[in-house]
This record gives structure tokens, C-alpha cells and sequence, in this order.
């Protein structure tokens, strides 16, 4: 199968077909392409555009089409639809992505846009769902999956298996339930065809089974799910019953989600944004940190004057300060790198003193290798002895200092319930800045006797 690749060309033709009304040449067009693909040229229409291509499609693939296009995009067709017609969309989705995009609709017409929807089963779940917080695993979860009860026979669980997944898209695993609708555990496919027909469920299910409750946060399911190697997972409520489920493509949407704010914040960007946004938007996210690193230029500024007597008998020092700062940051960003990384992962072992002595043995040894090269270097240009221990030293004493800050402020946060990642970006190396500065002046005050 050749990837499908949105040209300009084949844009520019949608486009007149739109506007030209050609509906038979359209839909033969779109008829083969991917609901993914289509999301992908919806977004690159303007709204009116957007609107007419997807009511001349089928529901069954516009349904998960608006599940793929930019939420802008979305909410500009969810308004030019009527609530009938958003209704059928709805139908065609499975519970979770119905909820999300219900939780999308002005509030005046979301109960209009429920009556609509004939299948009162499919209403009551997408409901149910959205008294969940979005930020847990009820939000994230779907009601469509297959359960048997452990009272029940082989023959009878076959018979509602069939029934079951009639409504289910992917069956990943069976559940087991009591009368109470207590998960019990799962039940193998295989022990199922094996077993007598009347043999009961309660005999032939497995146990164990990995579990959620609808409070859990989506990162700890992702955890859990990546561990475990789960396609799917059942989620329980506070007294164990069984009330939904959460697949892997749900997951790998967290995870990305999770991935593009960490990489924002380690870049200094406050807000979620994308690069399609207002000015005003991404100023906003932006300014904030953009003002930190001034307030930390001021601040390094400062720390210069005051050693302003020392600079002026020996200018050299003034020449490595660009050197000792970004040393600072370069460090500082390494190790709250790693430690983020490992928080995320959740694979960093050990206590925080450990980690400390570590990293400060990792960073010793790094200072004394560049302290070497730079002594050398130093010593070669100036040919002054104390100059060069005095800068050579002092870089070893900030690469180390560096490094345990960039260590310690990630776990210190996290110990905080504050996203470490927000360590990896400019607050460490401006704080990294302004402290590499400080060390340098004073350790080669102390060195050259001033």
C-alpha cells in the first residue's frame, strides 16, 4: 500500500469539486482514502469547505474523521452541523471519543445533541462517562467491551461473547464478572474452546487480572500498560466493579500528549500551543520564562559589578565568563535531562543522597577533564600560572555545582507533585547561570589573592 501523500494538486482538486457541487466525482474520490488522511486534507480546508465535505460522507468514516481533525477545525464544524446531524456522528463512535466530543459542545445544546441519539444505551454510556474528570481513567475510558459472568456455562457465556461483540470494534480480552459486577478476573480464549459446554466460567477463568481504578491518573495507566506489555485494561470504580475499559490507542495518545508538554516546558513554554496559534497565544506562553532569563541576566550582571575591581586588574576573567555560563547550563540541562527522563520512566532507583553523590563524582570527574584542556589552553595564551588554576578550577567547582542543582531541583519538585520537567528548560540553566557566575568570581578572588 503506497502512504498516502497530501499534494497540492490533489488539494487544489478537492477544492473545486467542493465548489463546483461535482458530489459524485467527490465521494469517488474520498471513497478509498483513509479517514485519517481525510482528517489530514479537512484540515487544510477552510470551514465552509470543511462542513459540506463532511455531510456528503458517510457518518460511519466522518465520525472518526472529526476524532482526527485540529480541535479548532472540529469545533468550527460542530457548529455548522445540527444537533441531529451531530447525533449520527456520535452513533457511529465508540463511548469514549463520543464523550470527548460532547464535552466539546456548548453546554445550551449538549442535552439537545444526547436526546438525539437513538440508541438509549449508547446515550446512557457516553452520560455515564462524562462525570468522570477528563484527567483520570474514567475519562479516558470506553464502555464497549465483552464480560461473562463467572455463574454462567460455556455454552451460555459463547452465546453472549457473540451478542456482546456485536458492539465491540477490537475484542482484546474477556472479562469476568460476579452477580455484583465485581471483576473476577479474565477469561482465555483458548481455555474456552477446550472446556465442556457445561463446564462453568467460574472453573475455567484466570484470576489475575490488571486492573485501574477510574480515579488513576492517565500517566500511571500508561505506566502500567507499557510494563505489562497490555493491549487493553479494564478499569474498576471505588468498590472493584467493572465499568469500562482503556486500549492502547487511547495510551499512545496520552503518551504523545504527555511528550509535547514536557518538551514545551523544557523549551520555556508555559502553555500548551502549536505553531498555528495567535501571536497573542504564543507570546503568552512564551514571555514568561523569556522574562526569567532577563531577570536572571540582570541578576548575573549585578554579580559582575560586584567584582568589578577584580575584573578590571585582570580583564581575562571577563573573556571565560561566556564560557563558565554556558558550561553552568550545559551541565545543569544534562543531569535534569536524565532525571526527568528516569521520573517519566519511572525507573529511577535509589535515595536522593545517592543520586546526589553520583552525580557529583559523574561531574567531578567531567570538571577535571575539561579543567585540564581549558589549564592547558589558558596557560599557553596567558602564560600566567595563577590565571589559568584560578579559571580552570573554577570550572571544575561550577560543573559540579551544576550538576548536583540540575540533580536535586527536578527530584525536589517531583517530591512536590510540580512537573520535574519544567527543570529541563530554562529555570535551570538561568539559576545555573547565575550561580556558575558567582563561583567563578569568587574562587578567582581567592586563587589570585584579590
Amino acid at each position: 500500500m503506497t502512504p498516502f501523500k497530501l499534494t497540492d494538486e490533489l488539494l487544489e482538486q478537492i477544492r473545486e469539486l467542493i465548489e463546483t457541487r461535482q458530489d459524485a466525482d467527490l465521494h469517488a474520490l474520498m471513497e478509498e482514502v483513509h479517514y485519517a488522511d481525510v482528517a489530514e486534507i479537512i484540515n487544510e480546508l477552510n470551514n465552509e469547505q470543511a462542513t459540506y465535505l463532511i455531510k456528503l460522507l458517510d457518518s460511519e468514516k466522518t465520525s472518526d474523521v472529526l476524532t482526527e481533525v485540529d480541535e479548532d477545525i472540529r469545533e468550527g464544524i460542530l457548529k455548522n452541523l445540527s444537533s441531529k446531524e451531530i447525533a449520527g456522528e456520535l452513533e457511529e463512535l465508540d463511548t469514549d471519543d463520543a464523550a470527548d466530543i460532547i464535552a466539546e459542545l456548548p453546554k445550551e445544546i449538549v442535552q439537545e445533541v444526547i436526546s438525539e441519539i437513538s440508541d438509549r444505551e449508547h446515550a446512557k454510556d457516553i452520560v455515564d462517562l462524562l462525570r468522570y474528570d477528563e484527567n483520570s481513567a474514567g475519562g479516558l475510558m470506553a464502555k464497549e467491551l465483552v464480560s461473562v459472568n463467572e455463574n454462567w456455562n460455556v455454552l451460555t457465556c459463547v452465546k453472549e461473547m457473540r451478542q456482546q461483540a456485536e458492539n465491540v470494534t477490537r475484542v482484546h480480552s474477556i472479562y469476568v464478572v460476579d452477580d455484583d459486577g465485581l471483576l473476577k478476573g479474565r477469561l482465555s480464549l483458548k481455555d474456552l474452546l477446550t472446556a465442556s459446554t457445561r463446564s462453568p466460567i467460574r472453573e475455567v477463568y484466570i484470576p489475575k487480572v490488571d486492573s485501574v481504578n477510574v480515579n488513576e491518573k492517565p500517566e500511571e495507566v500508561a505506566k502500567i500498560m507499557s510494563k505489562y506489555d497490555l493491549e487493553a485494561i479494564p478499569v474498576v470504580d471505588e468498590i472493584g466493579r467493572l465499568v469500562g475499559r482503556i486500549t492502547i490507542d487511547d495510551i499512545v495518545d496520552v503518551i504523545r500528549e504527555e511528550a509535547d508538554k514536557d518538551y514545551q516546558l523544557a523549551a520555556g513554554i508555559s502553555q500548551d500551543v502549536e505553531a498555528d496559534d495567535s501571536i497573542w497565544e504564543l507570546t503568552r506562553a512564551r514571555l514568561p520564562w523569556l522574562f526569567l532569563g532577563l531577570v536572571g541576566g540582570l541578576g548575573a550582571a549585578a554579580i559582575m559589578g560586584g567584582f568589578e575591581t577584580m575584573i578590571a586588574k585582570h580583564a581575562i576573567l571577563f573573556f571565560f565568563t561566556p564560557l563558565i555560563a554556558a558550561m553552568a547550563g550545559n551541565v545543569g540541562v544534562q543531569s535534569s535531562a536524565i532525571i526527568v527522563q528516569g521520573l517519566a520512566n519511572d525507573d529511577l532507583k535509589g535515595s536522593i543522597a545517592n543520586r546526589l553523590v553520583k552525580e557529583m563524582m559523574l561531574a567531578t570527574l567531567n570538571g577535571v577533564i575539561l579543567a585540564a584542556v581549558l589549564f592547558l589552553f589558558t596557560w599557553a595564551w596567558q602564560g600566567s600560572f595563577p590565571t589559568s588554576t584560578a579559571i580552570s578550577v573554577s570550572l571544575i567547582a561550577v560543573i559540579i555545582v551544576a550538576g548536583i542543582v540540575g540533580t536535586f531541583i527536578p527530584l525536589f519538585l517531583h517530591k512536590r507533585g510540580i512537573d520535574p520537567a519544567i527543570a529541563t528548560g530554562p529555570f535551570i540553566t538561568t539559576s545555573n547561570d547565575i550561580f556558575g557566575i558567582l563561583i567563578y568570581f569568587w574562587i578567582a578572588r581567592l586563587v589570585l589573592g584579590i
